[in-house]
């Protein structure tokens, strides 16, 4: 799609995409070294060589900017799970995916699971990719073997009840539980990990993760 979009852009579009990648690129360096409570859209447009007024042709401010990272953030982990469940919807290959993508650009995880930027508030059109995130975990945690606990009575009874989160999603209560556990914990190890609370400790997170994943799924 996105190919054939791009063979029938005029040479105008073509170059205001170029430019547009190319800001998301400065963005994520300015990121990955402060964080992104501190982007600058002049800051940007100085390492470019444009004035700010140019820049702001192509991103109309910081949250449109940081919107765009967030749909690009969470597009390459709904693409990764997807690929991960191709062979088959398993929790325990599709946490693995999550963990190695995370890995691979912190910043990247904790600009949508992390610290939400003062002062922004992401569009709600955002929650239709991260919807999708949320379909193919489900999946798996339906499709796995019961676990050897269900969740408590009033859990249950409340989930069953309050659902709205999991998008229409059919899994039965014990499957949401499944989800939230995962998701909880998993989560919770992964940003400890990549804020580096781990780090001097000396264990390997990796192993800690699995550990988490054995217990979850035993």
């Amino acid at each position: 799609m996105a190919k054939a979009e791009a063979d029938t852009a005029t040479p105008r579009e073509r170059y205001r995409a170029q430019v547009r990648e190319e800001v998301k690129r400065h963005a994520r360096e300015q990121i990955a070294t402060a964080g992104a409570s501190a982007l600058s859209l002049n800051a940007i447009a100085k390492r470019m060589g444009l004035s700010g007024p140019a820049l702001y042709r192509y991103f109309a401010g910081r949250d449109e900017l940081i919107t765009a990272l967030v749909r690009d953030a969470y597009r390459s982990l709904a693409d990764t799970l997807r690929v991960g469940a191709e062979g088959g919807a398993d929790p325990r290959a599709l946490a693995h995916a999550l963990r190695l993508w995370a890995l691979a650009d912190p910043q990247r995880y904790f600009l949508i699971y992390g610290t939400p930027v003062p002062g922004y508030h992401a569009p709600e059109d955002t929650t239709a990719i991260s919807g999708e995130i949320m379909t193919v975990l489900l999946d798996a945690c339906a499709a796995a073997p019961a676990g050897r606990e269900s969740p408590p009575a009033a859990l249950a009874d409340h989930l069953a009840d309050h659902r709205d989160w999991a998008s229409g999603h059919p899994a039965p209560p014990e499957a949401l539980h499944r989800f939230l556990s995962l998701w909880t914990r998993l989560h919770g190890v992964l940003s400890l990990e990549l804020a580096g609370h781990f780090a001097g400790m000396g264990f390997d997170p990796a192993l800690l993760y699995a550990a988490e994943l054995d217990d979850l799924l035993a």
